[in-house]
């Protein structure tokens, strides 16, 4: 039997900016079990267990239809509907070629493969400017911040948005700038309105993104296809995908998996569904794909597989009879992007949000830290789902050696871990060993607000690339989130976040209104404690949502425990996970919502952030009992001194000193970093034992994460007067200085 062919897809439409990880995930796994990368002759054997090819055509519909050609036919589509247009549309037309001629340079310019573009956008006479432009002059404040670059390309977003626009209303409905028919994956209990949806002629987005996969499709000649789903705006495009190929390829087997289907499809009972997939796949996908590759190959029974849905004798059945163990962390190799044209991705900018920006711009490496949450008991979370519930923590070697697999690869240094939540103990050993071999990386990733990122945590995490964090403070309520589990305190996670900020590191907060049981009161007292977060400086970017109940969540799970009472939807075979709910002891209006978004929006503008909290709402609420000051007294209770008996190490961040004799027994050393050099004058004997302690501290590759001093022992052990010599050291201004300049406790 020939060796099988697999072709991965990312259906659209995710970031614009770079690809989805789950491809690259399972493509760096294949390869690992033996799978060459790459297109294969039709005909001929590939020599190892098989071949694997990634494609993203959700990018490559877009940039079919971002072009002088994919406008054209957009023009000339519109043209031919019948009935009058919007006056919209009417003014885009009579602008087509404006259009034309400017598509493809704005193109490469999002590309970043023509930055002297720029300054011919923000003169403001080159692009033709539609309805979106009329709400520029809003951002005109912020914008006039940016630099020449960044303002052109918000304004180059603004043209693919009046694009996007005329296309979603006239010729492809399903069309958005980063989500495909969304509506069809949101809520769908039952797959009537997904079947319908499919049942509808292709249009003009559907036609380009068929193109695209049937270009993969010959050029691959796949026996299996892998369709991932990460988000309900994949949904669509991937079963049209699937029913093409079901139409014109009926022996090529279709599998559906990822984030969508783990969260959604739990419960499937819907047999419709494999008239266009033949198997859906939950969770982890390397076990579930190497035991279906196993099993088409004719090597494993399908009782044998892992977790997998398929279609028998008409109705769905479970299959999961596989003996073998999951793969751990260490086992499943690194991602790989072979196939996949990083260069071709968009780096738009859609937000002023500082987050946001971070995340869609350019292209990001993605790596995990660690599987699933080492916390896993917020209430409101699918805890009890393999993703978030199965913690495993990776090895740091083997990362970082998966760090500079993909720098080798790609020629990028951006990294961004997708965990749930990273470790504080993995980040500190990711850190060390980063600077240990000297791979110099940029990375974010998501945390939880714990105290153990204390200040010198976070300047090694800087001194290691970090840029930026995500962390949710949910509803900013002590009572809340005891009641939540979320097990930390809104002062709690106000001294974390000031020490992301001594570190340079910009952190982005979750937040949440309408949860069980809370009063519009507490949701007005949150928005006050976020509003002293943001003119303290302690976040610089945050996003505020309305707590939905889901399925798999304890909440969802058992709602009248949590005071609240689930009215729906009812379950239709197909998927669930969004819960409609009453709460008789909660209030959550839609106008709370707009009040908050706009708070956020000000306040990320550094604008109102001395306001009284309650101007941003349009009805009477109560004025909030947090005191004014609430922040400034926190961050008093954050320690001066440093406690000798703490279980710290030493690790020096700087650069290597120079001493000088100064005068009979008396040295001058000079602690250089990168922004300023500190300089100390103590005599010969500290000087000697400051060196040396810096010398065993300083990250050499040797090193391997372990044999730095710590501060018991260099107590103990201190020269000049044991440890009650050593107390009083800590509390000089030369112990002062030594720490600014680098020499921190971790």
């Amino acid at each position: 039997m020939s060796a099988p062919r697999l072709l991965l897809l990312i259906p659209p439409l995710t970031q614009l900016n770079t690809p989805y990880p789950s491809t690259a995930y399972l493509t760096g796994f294949l390869k690992q079990h033996g799978y060459v990368t790459g297109k294969a002759p039709v005909s001929a054997g590939t020599g190892g267990a098989g071949v694997v090819t990634q494609a993203d055509v959700g990018i490559e519909m877009a940039l079919a239809l971002f072009s002088r050609d994919g406008l054209t036919r957009v023009f000339a589509r519109v043209r031919e509907m019948p009935g009058d247009l919007p006056g919209e549309a009417q003014q885009m037309l009579a602008l087509e070629r404006a259009y034309l001629d400017s598509i493809d340079a704005v193109i490469g310019f999002l590309q970043g493969q023509d930055p002297t573009l720029a300054p011919r956008i923000c003169q403001g006479r080159f692009l033709p400017q539609g309805p979106r432009f009329a709400h520029a002059d809003e951002q005109s404040r912020a914008l006039g911040a940016l630099g020449t670059t960044d303002r052109a390309r918000y304004l180059a977003t603004l043209y693919l948005e009046d694009l996007v626009d005329l296309i979603h209303e006239t010729v492809a409905p399903q069309f958005a700038l980063s989500r495909y028919a969304e509506h069809v994956g949101v809520s769908a209990s039952s797959f009537d309105a997904v079947r319908c949806a499919l049942a509808e002629p292709p249009s003009l987005t559907d036609e380009m993104l068929l193109e695209a996969v049937w270009r993969h499709i010959e050029e691959a000649d796949p026996t299996l296809i892998g369709l991932t789903v990460p988000f309900p705006g994949n949904l669509f495009g991937a079963l049209r995908i699937a029913q093409a190929v079901k139409e014109r390829r009926p022996a090529v087997r279709v599998v559906l998996g990822g984030g969508y289907v783990n969260t959604e499809l739990r419960r499937l009972l819907e047999p419709r569904l494999f008239d266009y997939v033949d198997y859906v796949s939950l969770d982890d996908g390397e076990r579930p794909l190497l035991c279906l590759l196993e099993h088409l190959a004719g090597k494993r029974d399908e009782v044998e597989l892992r977790r997998t849905f398929l279609r028998s004798e008409g109705r769905v059945v479970w299959r999961d009879g596989a003996r073998e163990p999951e793969f751990g962390m260490a086992e499943i190799g690194a991602p790989t992007y072979a196939g996949l044209a990083l260069d071709r991705y968009l780096s738009v900018l859609d937000t002023l949000n500082p987050m946001h920006r971070l995340w869609s711009d350019g292209h990001w490496n993605k790596l995990t830290v660690a599987h699933g949450c080492y916390w896993k008991q917020c209430t409101f979370c699918d805890v009890g789902l393999d993703y978030i519930g199965r913690y495993e923590a990776m090895p740091s070697e083997i990362l970082t050696d998966r760090i500079e697999a993909l720098i080798a690869e790609t020629g990028r240094r951006g990294f961004h871990f997708v965990d749930e939540a990273a470790p504080p103990a993995g980040l500190k050993e990711l850190a060390l060993i980063l600077l240990e071999r000297g791979v110099t990386i940029t990375w974010w990733g998501n945390i939880r607000f714990e105290q153990a990122f204390t200040r010198d945590r976070c300047r090694l995490l800087a001194a290691s690339g970090c840029v930026a964090v995500t962390a949710g403070l949910e509803a900013a309520s002590d009572r809340l989130l005891d009641v939540m589990k979320k097990g930390i305190t809104v002062a709690q996670a106000a001294r974390v976040a000031a020490s992301f900020q001594a570190g340079g590191i910009m952190v982005h907060a979750y937040l949440m209104y309408g949860l069980p049981g809370e009063s519009i009161g507490e949701t007005v007292e949150a928005l006050e404690r976020v509003r002293q977060l943001f003119a303290h400086g302690l976040i610089q970017s945050a996003f505020w949502h309305r707590f939905v109940a889901t399925a798999h969540s304890p909440i969802g799970l058992d709602p009248t425990a949590h005071g609240i009472r689930i009215t729906g939807p009812a379950f239709g075979g197909f998927a669930e996970n969004d819960l409609s709910h009453d709460d008789p002891a909660g209030e959550a209006p839609e106008w709370l919502g707009v009040g908050l978004r706009a708070a956020l929006s000000s306040y990320m503008r550094g604008e109102a952030l001395t306001d009284d909290v309650r101007q941003w709402f349009d009805h009477s609420v109560p004025r909030p009992k947090v005191p004014r000051h609430w922040v400034a007294r926190v961050l008093e209770e954050m320690p001066v001194h440093d406690d000798p008996a703490a279980e710290r190490r030493f690790v020096w961040i700087g650069g290597t000193p120079v001493s000088e004799s100064c005068r009979h027994d008396r040295r001058r050393v000079i602690l250089p970093n990168q922004v300023e050099d500190v300089e100390v004058r103590l005599s010969a004997e500290k000087a000697d034992w400051l060196l040396d302690l810096i010398r065993s501290a300083t990250p050499l590759r040797e090193k391997r994460g372990e044999g730095y001093p710590s501060l018991r022992e260099v107590r103990e052990t201190y020269p000049l007067g044991g440890p009650r010599g050593f107390d009083a050291l800590v509390r000089s201004a030369l112990w002062r200085q030594a720490r600014t300049g680098g020499l921190l406790l971790v």
